[in-house]
């Protein structure tokens, strides 16, 4: 994949069409200059990928999927990052592991696949050895899951929502229960079942999240059953309650996650079957864990 696709832009699957080096923004709300908002050791991802010191995080900016209830508004609307060269994000991913990340977490890099690529390539010719993560919203295309194959060893995907009706109600994509499927399945026969480290680092494999919104136990439930019977125990599932109400949301996302929704939610997967997932406790949905946007790591040192 090549800086060609930015011309008539279908990275993700709103497939927008729009030439972003020309300046034109598509759905993602950016260019086709390289942005990124903070690379840093991020310790609140799931056990197996936070390590000792924590994920080697890099969030870009924009976001192709855009939810309304996004606690990372600022990158996925454009609004944080600085530009910086595929040289500068080589150089990035080697001071993370200098730093002792346990892995490189590329978070929401879909717009962003033309300079990424060539970014690690130059990163694992200068020696880097850790495991790449590919966190995303679970909405991408086949082609852009291809181009990853064989660069990318975890796949973090969300799994959001089960039907066209909150999709749409959420981000605008009617597409994105089967888009979504598609795409873990796909991930999936990449990564194959996981494969651990000695001290329980994941070092290849597929987790999927589930964020539980309020209200939305039921269309949960059916989510976290389509992609079970997709994948089995092949994947890790990690059971999310860390939902953060932003201003001016209607009902009931404008409330957090109830005791008795995420309770019942867990004992849902504990009835599929579920081998392989990770809970989280109450206090994770708070603003406190929402990591600021302020560039660390970013710039030329």
């Amino acid at each position: 994949m090549t800086d060609a696709a930015y011309r008539s832009c279908r990275l993700c699957p709103r497939a927008c069409g729009v030439d972003r080096t020309a300046g034109a923004l598509g759905v993602c709300r950016v260019g086709s200059e390289l942005r990124v908002a903070r690379a840093a050791l991020h310790p609140w991802e799931e056990p197996c990928l936070t390590g000792d010191k924590g994920s080697g995080a890099v969030f870009f900016s924009g976001c192709g999927l855009g939810c309304v209830f996004c606690q990372n508004r600022a990158i996925a609307r454009g609004e944080a990052g600085a530009a910086i060269t595929v040289g500068r994000l080589t150089d990035i991913f080697l001071e993370l592991q200098d730093a002792g990340a346990a892995n490189i977490n590329l978070v929401t890099g879909t717009q962003f696949v033309p300079s990424i690529l060539p970014a690690l390539d130059d990163a694992k010719a200068r020696g880097l050895s850790l495991p790449i993560v590919w966190n995303s919203g679970g909405y991408e295309t086949i082609e852009t899951l291809d181009a990853l194959a064989g660069k990318i060893d975890i796949f973090l995907p969300d799994m959001k929502y089960a039907t066209r009706e909150t999709a749409i109600a959420c981000a605008h994509a009617p597409d994105y229960p089967e888009v979504a499927l598609t795409a873990i399945e796909t991930m999936l026969t990449v990564s194959g079942e996981p494969v651990f480290a000695p001290d329980g680092r994941l070092l290849r494999g597929t987790v999927v999240r589930f964020l539980l919104l309020p209200g939305r136990l039921l269309e949960a439930k059916t989510a976290l059953s389509r992609v079970f019977r997709l994948c089995g125990n092949a994947a890790i599932y990690s059971l999310m309650r860390q939902y953060t109400p932003q201003p001016g949301l209607p009902s009931p996302l404008d409330r957090r996650v109830t005791d008795r929704e995420y309770s019942s939610f867990v004992d849902h997967a504990v009835s599929l079957g579920v081998a392989r997932g990770y809970t989280q406790e109450k206090d994770s949905a708070e603003e406190s864990f929402i990591p600021a946007f302020d560039l660390t790591g970013v710039l030329e040192k």
